[in-house]
């Protein structure tokens, strides 16, 4: 057996990569890195993981492997030694507003399971503890409930549990029952009967259909006691050919004397906000309500649904996803397109607002569009149709009162996952039960103790439990599926991580590489695509990929230990960076600005009514380590009350005293890493306005005034030209109830979005698919003499961006990635030299040397006159700006003060300050 073990790959070609033969060892941790778009992640997650994916779907059942033919195989001739596999990228794969820091984690999983066990509940309307009915109790209250009407006696024996439950039919046969209200209908029971297995059925198996009266009291005891010996204490009562939702539950466990009411026996589903059995009724557990408002979506029912619809809510690209959404509709609900909106089924009409578990409803889409659009207009004209509010029935909180109250420890779980993480870990350090309870509630309590453990140490102390994982910066939520998988403990896995320390300060770094090296320790094997330099000084193996991007890159320029690479490196860009060969420099002078935007009595969140000062003209960077309050004030209060002055929005703005100085400003703009769109769909050619002229220009070529094609043909977007199998997007998305959905090549347009007629018109040899998957270099050498194609170009270039192809799906986007194509566009536009932009780590993604590309795109917006106001953790950036605000000095309750403000210089002389700590060799090695 070989004493260094590896993972052999030979004749890599995946994308930009050029046949190349590299070898991994195993067991250690392992940084790839290169400029952007020199091929890491192309050999890290498209060729390395995504065979490792393949290769376990391959292993799995014949219905997993039914969709192995479509997961299109690496371009690469040898993979040998691959481990199993699991990829924690930065990409956010969810915008499920239920997912959570305590749900991802599998922390609200224990929790559930915690209180299903101990928890103490009270009545929803006294308060009072709960106590049990005897059969008696139970039958006094029905004979008083339905005295001389007909009911139906029920022993709830299922209870939103999966399954085909045939054994358990065949049983109460036995026991000569014959009926039962399954999923709220009756049916006989058969010996063969057997119910879907992939869905949660409720099973309440019929003792008697009587008429209760006080002559009868002996007939109805005798039911009550078969009830509850074959349900274990439950019984319902409901009425016939009433919905199973109007029965009334007793139980001999719990119940409260004063109000009559009866609880039914704890179970986890009734403390989740994602089951109908602990959700409030009201906002399905969402704690929100999105409303339609004026009620003019739907104008006149009586007429098919693109005729029934408002025109006015036809607005950017929704048009095509209502029809998408109809088409979708139609198939799963049966029924035809053009039927009146009034008769679709019922199902079908609160899907197209509401969504489904397969489709994302309007409502939805409203919402998306209204937070990621960057066009007021369209947010104007989707305000006219939607309204968000807290639910009134639940306050928030997204549970029903059964559920809100059962406490452990005086706390509810809602009030549990409240905590930030750092004051949730000694509260249940601190939880004990009694000996009755202990056996059973120390292996959960276990298991909540070391999920909180690794959140901690992986820097997210700051963060509360109840967190949305879609307000989630990239990197925090890769460090909670980091935190996720150390505390699964496997071993000989092969863990893939694209720069994991994305939104870490410097202090904080630490952490995460003793989590990563924590990893490695229990023999997986850690493959990280990095730019940040301890991590790479750290790793015991380094790759080099370049030695440029796109079509120049590719290749391997050095790799091995990384003191060896140090050593030879004359090749290599990266190690000429950490040796110090290369640097990007400080500025020789730093520019002074008089006018300013003062901030008072600031408070939202973990602020402690602080005051900033940003002056105005130049380049300034609010730093601190995670948690110190940078997005609140930047983005909740500052970005939020210049958007409603300047544009006469109605955001929520966070808590601050007042604002001057903002008369300066004529226009503020925040360009931050969300996604430039959801689907393959959306891409840079779209986003930054390259596309429209491009179309124009193959509208107006001699073939396409020959076939009578406008420019309209040539969007993916619109019926005529486009591929409609897969409608425009290249690629269909695969549901795949076993793991996340895929989006895998359209096999009848082969990943080219249009359709054969279209196709064949041809500007320079070249059809709009292929130019659609031109570089952004390769397009600018293809568009030189065509000004407004060229000039747009040239801004993706200048910042670091012409390996990018013009039609690259925005879903295999990175953050920064979106964010540098987004402050692209931004450039493209006139500047009024009195704009305001706001920027959340631009340097994601950038190697060294795209981070000098970087700021010279920024000081050029700056030297127009223009405020730029960034948080950043780079301290390369850091060093370079006019102007830093650090904050801090913790994170959470310990963060939100100003520790230092002034010059980098300044900042570096701070002694209370862990980011001049930081910086100040940075400064003296200028």
């Amino acid at each position: 057996m070989s004493q260094n073990p590896a993972i052999e790959i030979r004749g890599a070609r995946e994308h930009n990569l050029k046949n190349i033969n590299v070898r991994i060892p195993r067991n250690q941790l392992v940084v790839i890195t290169g400029l952007s778009g020199s091929g890491k992640s192309s050999l890290a997650f498209d060729t390395i993981y995504a065979e490792g994916q393949r290769r376990y779907i391959e292993s799995l059942s014949s219905y997993a492997r039914q969709f192995l033919e479509k997961l299109k195989k690496p371009d690469v001739d040898y993979i040998a030694g691959l481990s199993p596999s699991i990829a924690i990228e930065q990409r956010s794969v969810t915008h499920n507003p239920r997912s959570t820091v305590a749900t991802i984690t599998e922390l609200y999983d224990y929790l559930r399971l915690l209180f299903a066990k101990a928890g103490e509940p009270s009545c929803p309307e006294c308060g009072a503890k709960l106590a049990a009915q005897s059969l008696q109790e139970i039958g006094e209250d029905i004979l008083s409930e339905y005295a001389d009407r007909e009911i139906q006696l029920f022993a709830p024996i299922v209870r939103g549990r999966k399954g085909e439950f045939q054994k358990l039919f065949q049983d109460v046969l036995k026991k000569g029952f014959s009926q039962a209200r399954i999923d709220g209908k009756m049916k006989r029971l058969e010996p063969t009967l057997k119910l879907r297995k992939t869905q949660r059925h409720d099973i309440e198996i019929l003792i008697d259909h009587l008429k209760p009266a006080a002559g009868k009291k002996t007939a109805l005891a005798t039911s009550l006691v078969a009830a509850s010996d074959l349900s274990g204490g439950m019984i319902a009562v409901g009425l016939p050919g009433k919905a199973s939702a109007a029965s009334r539950f007793y139980s001999t466990r719990r119940s409260c004397p004063k109000c009559q009411i009866s609880f039914p026996d704890l179970t986890p589903n009734m403390f989740s906000f994602n089951s109908p059995y602990g959700a409030c009724g009201r906002c399905k557990g969402l704690g929100k309500l999105s409303s339609v408002v004026s009620g003019g979506v739907i104008r006149d029912a009586k007429k098919p649904l693109m005729s029934a619809l408002n025109e006015e809510i036809f607005f950017s690209f929704n048009k095509y996803f209502i029809e998408d959404l109809l088409y979708d509709l139609t198939k799963k609900y049966d029924f035809e397109w053009n039927r009146p909106y009034q008769a679709w089924p019922e199902e079908a009409r609160e899907a197209f607002f509401w969504g489904d578990t397969e489709h994302s409803g309007l409502i939805e889409e409203l919402e998306r569009l209204f937070h990621e659009t960057s066009s007021e207009d369209i947010r104007r004209k989707v305000r006219k149709f939607l309204r968000e509010d807290v639910c009134g029935e639940c306050k928030g909180k997204r549970l029903k009162r059964e559920s809100l109250n059962v406490r452990i420890a005086g706390k509810s779980i809602v009030e549990m996952t409240e905590q930030p993480v750092e004051a949730a870990a000694p509260f249940f350090d601190r939880l004990a039960f009694g000996p009755k309870l202990a056996a059973v509630t120390e292996p959960i309590l276990k298991e909540i103790r070391t999920r909180l453990k690794f959140l901690m140490n992986v820097g997210l102390a700051y963060l509360t439990l109840d967190r949305s994982v879609a307000t989630l910066a990239g990197g925090e939520l890769q460090r909670i599926r980091l935190a996720a998988q150390i505390g699964v403990g496997l071993t000989g896995v092969l863990y893939v991580l694209d720069e994991p320390s994305i939104g870490l300060h410097p202090r904080d770094n630490d952490k995460l590489l003793a989590a990563l090296e924590r990893l490695r320790d229990l023999k997986n094997t850690v493959l990280v695509v990095e730019h940040d330099e301890e991590t790479m000084k750290r790793a015991d193996y380094l790759i080099d990929l370049g030695p440029g991007a796109g079509r120049h890159g590719g290749r391997i320029v050095t790799e091995g230990p990384v003191k060896e690479v140090l050593k030879n490196s004359k090749e290599s860009l990266t190690a000429q960076y950490l040796t110090g060969r290369l640097k990007i420099a400080v500025p020789s002078r730093r520019k002074g600005g008089r006018a300013a935007l003062e901030l008072k009595g600031c408070e939202e969140h973990n602020l402690k009514k602080i005051n900033v000062r940003i002056p105005l003209g130049l380049f300034v960077c609010v730093t601190g380590v995670s948690g110190s309050g940078k997005s609140t004030l930047v983005h909740d209060i500052l970005y939020k009350e210049l958007h409603n002055r300047i544009w006469k929005t109605n955001y929520r703005v966070g808590k601050f005293k007042s604002l001057s100085g903002a008369d300066q400003i004529d226009k503020v703009i925040e360009i931050d890493q969300s996604p430039i769109g959801r689907t393959p769909r959306s891409n840079p050619a779209t986003y930054t306005d390259l596309f429209g002229p491009v179309r124009k220009l193959f509208g107006a070529l001699h073939e396409s005034k020959v076939r009578n094609y406008s420019q309209s043909r040539f969007s993916f977007n619109l019926k005529g030209g486009r591929c409609e199998t897969c409608r425009g997007e290249g690629f269909e998305k695969l549901q795949m109830s076993f793991m996340p959905d895929l989006y895998v090549m359209c096999e009848a347009c082969r990943g080219r979005r249009y359709n054969a007629a279209t196709l064949e018109v041809q500007y320079r040899g070249k059809n709009i698919a292929e130019v659609l998957d031109l570089s952004v270099d390769e397009a600018l050498e293809f568009f030189s003499e065509i000004a407004v194609i060229r000039e747009r170009l040239e801004l993706l270039q200048t910042i670091g961006l012409g390996y990018v192809k013009l039609g690259q799906p925005s879903t295999t986007l990175s953050g920064g990635e979106a964010q540098r194509i987004k402050l692209a566009y931004e450039l493209s536009k006139k500047a009024t030299g009195k704009t305001l932009y706001l920027l959340d780590e631009p340097t994601t993604g950038l190697h060294f040397a795209d981070i000098e590309n970087l700021l010279k795109a920024l000081m050029r917006l700056r030297d127009q006159g223009n405020t730029i106001l960034v948080i950043e953790h780079h301290l390369d950036v850091v060093k370079t700006a006019d102007y830093v605000i650090d904050l801090g000095p913790e994170g959470g309750d310990g963060g939100g003060r100003v520790v230092a403000a002034g010059t980098p210089e300044e900042i570096a002389a701070a002694p209370a300050s862990y980011t001049g700590q930081f910086l100040k060799p940075y400064l003296a090695h200028a």
